[in-house]
């Protein structure tokens, strides 16, 4: 467990310096420049996604005691306060990214957030009561095309190009067969693990071609360790 919370700390000191280096290059009497934050992934980082999609009460945090320490409201981020992304944010001056798929939401030069609640690297994963890690990179690439349309190729290709890229995946991916009572191999876990690093990998390549290069992941952490597994091994 220390060693993930070193690893979290890790990714949130290099993405804030990221972000406030590049605020911090404005000149006096110019607007000040801030790097784009753009954020996938599950739970750890769903800023309110989930509540836009068709899907159960398991993947949605829309209520009561979700968000009241900070917000006072639940806002569909699966904490009593704000997330990994919103802190880095707010060190970078940055306002905190609203949900994608949240009606009225278009303007994208500070970034956006992809994460879905329940998401794996896998399209199998949850599927159909959660937004794949495939299909936040299509939105990824939306985006992209609307950036172009607004600010044009020279200055949608510097905001890619400067943006973080922050990914928490692969968790879902581990956890899902036990939750559908699977029998999982030794052999099959091994295989899975390989197949949900080259989903990620071919995404990261995908977003690497649209410009980006400045990426913050976080490790899994110990999922034998979580309550819900405790209470599976118990049965």
């Amino acid at each position: 467990m220390a060693s993930l919370s070193f690893e979290v700390i890790h990714v949130l000191v290099f993405c804030a310096f990221i972000l406030t280096s590049a605020s911090s290059q404005s000149h006096p009497h110019q607007p000040e420049k801030h790097a784009a934050l753009f954020v996938f992934g599950d739970s750890l980082y769903d800023a309110g996604n989930n509540n836009y999609i068709n899907t159960t009460m398991n993947y949605w945090s829309n209520f009561l005691p979700y968000g009241e320490t900070f917000f006072g409201y639940p806002t569909g981020r699966v904490s009593d306060g704000r997330l990994i992304p919103d802190f880095i944010a707010e060190f970078a001056k940055l306002p905190f990214l609203p949900p994608y798929l949240q009606p009225g939401n278009n303007q994208f030069t500070y970034g956006a957030n992809f994460a879905s609640a329940g998401a794996g690297a896998l399209d199998e994963t949850y599927q159909g009561l959660v937004i794949s890690l495939n299909t936040q990179l299509t939105y990824f690439k939306n985006v992209e095309k609307l950036l172009r349309k607004k600010l044009g190729d020279e200055a949608a290709k510097k905001t890619l190009s400067e943006a973080i890229y922050m990914i928490s995946i692969g968790t879902n991916d581990y956890l899902s067969p036990f939750f559908r009572n699977l029998i999982v191999l030794q052999s099959s876990q091994k295989q899975n693990i390989h197949i949900v690093i080259g989903n990620l990998t071919v995404v990261i390549k995908e977003i690497y071609k649209k410009g980006g290069r400045k990426f913050g992941l976080v490790n899994l952490g110990p999922i034998s360790c979580l309550p819900t597994m405790k209470a599976i091994k118990s049965q």
